[in-house]
This record gives C-alpha cells, structure tokens and sequence, in this order.
C-alpha cells in the first residue's frame, strides 16, 4: 500500500500521540475532574460532588495566596538571574570563539547534577553555624561571626536563599541555549550595525536581542515554567521552612495533597496553578517573541 507524504508523517507521529494521551492528557483531565469533588484520601473511598468548592477554598485561603505571590517572586528572582548571567555568558563565549570550547564544557558540569543533590549541596555550605559560607565570609572579615546570617532560618532572606542552588543550577541551560542563538546571528548584520557606529550596549539592545527574540522567549518559558514548580530544591534545603516562608505552591500542593490528605482541593490548586501558567506561557509568545512581527 502505498502512503502520501502527509499520511505517513503523521502515522509516525502516532506513537507519540498515543503516549501523549495516556501519559498527559489523561491525568491532566482526572486533575480537573478532580478538582470539583471532595475526595476521601483512602482509595476507594467516597466522592463528594461540590462544584466550585474547592476553588472558593483555595482563593480565599491566606496560604494559597500567600504561596502563589511566594512562587511569583521566586521565580522572577531565578528566571531574571539567570537570564542576564546567562546571556552576559553567552556574548562572552561568542567574543572568544572557538577557544571557549572548554570553557562551554566545564560551564555545563552543573547540568549533570541532580537537583536534590544541588539543594543538598548548597544546604550545606548555607546552613547556619556550620555553613562554610559563613564560616569563610567570617575569615576573610565580612562577619563578625559564623552566625550573623540564617541562611535558611531567616524568613526574610530565606527565599533568596533556596534560589541560589537554582540559579547555580540552571544558568548554564540559559547559557547554552542563548549562546545557540548567537551563533544563528548573520555576521554581516552585526559588521553593518558597527560600521554605522553601534557599539556595546546600542548594539546589544537595537541588533542583538531583536534577533534572538524566539530564542529569548523559548528560554524564559521554559525557565519560568520549571522555576514556578519547584519543588525538590526547595523541599531539600528548607521543607518550606521557617514559618512557610519558602513554602512555594508546589510545596502547598504536596503537602494538601499528601499531609492534610484533601485530593480535591489539591486538585484546584494544580488546576489553577496549570491555567496561570498556559496563560503566562501565551503572554510570553505574543510579547517576547511576537510572531509575524518585524524584529
């Protein structure tokens, strides 16, 4: 039997559209579903039909709004962070060229690390006392002592703190991709903004960043996506800790779900927390990237 083009493309995509629905699809719509009933936490337990209830719980809950501008401020301190180091580390790798090869490669070593290994890691060299940031800020005389700073038990600066080992993480991801798209840049465009008289920064803001517009999009996308879940860096470091002062939706979701053994609102949560970020995800496409626009 012979087979069009269109038709055997899109026989090869079966598989994956058969994973997709079984793997994606499905729980996303057991997730909703969920979300309108009051659940028992024993299988096989009762289910209580109760609309919007769920949702009217969680909106007017001090936790979950507090949690959701928690997640809003960690994420923009993490995507922000590590998109100007990123970038920044990407114009310099394209200035040396192909003599940052190895630099490239020693860059990414952090990519190969686990995130609850990262969030160990960094629990360590932050944790209070016996942190060795501490203990070298005091040597070298910053501090005072060992324990000037909590780390990760002061609820003001704690959020701050469990970004670092995600930004650490991370950057390199920006980093690489970022540096990708330079490398697509044609190099008469930047030789003709130059010989106009564009340098540094004008050049950066006016040539450079308009054409890496989709590539800038794609990265903070999916930055954001992955920073607004995090979840094990975090868990690992703080638990959402001290006085749920690091205690992100992810977090909040786990521990309704799991802990306080309420299914159905968890299930709101999740629902309202995946509509924000399809939401943010269109915003991001239509500003950033805006196809069909001129750069």
């Amino acid at each position: 039997m012979r087979l069009t083009d269109r038709r055997f493309a899109a026989l090869l995509m079966v598989p994956a559209a058969l994973f997709l629905a079984a793997f994606v699809a499905w729980p996303i719509v057991r997730l909703v579903m969920n979300s309108f009933y009051d659940i028992s936490p024993i299988a096989g337990g009762p289910r209580t039909f109760v609309g919007l209830g769920n949702y009217t719980t969680a909106l007017t809950s001090s936790g979950f709004r507090s949690s959701a501008v928690r997640t809003l401020a960690y994420t923009v301190l993490v995507v922000s962070a590590e998109f100007v180091l990123g970038l920044a580390t990407a114009l310099l790798f394209s200035a040396i060229g192909r003599r940052s090869a190895v630099f490239r490669t020693i860059f990414m070593y952090p990519l190969m690390i686990a995130p609850v290994v990262a969030g160990l890691l960094w629990r360590f060299l932050l944790i209070d006392n016996s942190g060795i940031v501490n203990a070298l800020l005091a040597r070298v005389g910053i501090l005072h002592s060992a324990s000037d700073i909590g780390w990760l038990s002061n609820s003001r600066i704690v959020l701050f703190s469990v970004a670092i080992p995600d930004i650490w993480l991370t950057t390199a991801f920006m980093a690489l991709v970022l540096f990708a798209g330079l490398q697509n840049i044609p190099g008469d465009v930047i030789e003709a903004a130059r010989l106009d008289g564009a340098k540094g920064w004008t050049l950066l803001r006016r040539i450079i960043v308009p054409l890496l517009r989709p590539v800038i999009a794609v990265t903070l996308i999916v930055r954001g996506i992955d920073a607004a879940k995090a979840f094990d860096i975090i868990l690992i470091q703080t638990g959402g800790g001290p006085e749920n002062a690091s205690q992100t939706l992810s977090l909040l979701i786990y521990r309704t779900m799991v802990r306080f053994g309420e299914p159905g609102l968890a299930s709101a949560m999740a629902t309202m927390y995946l509509l924000v970020m399809l939401a943010v995800a269109v915003a991001a496409v239509v500003t950033i990237w805006r196809p069909g626009a001129d750069a």
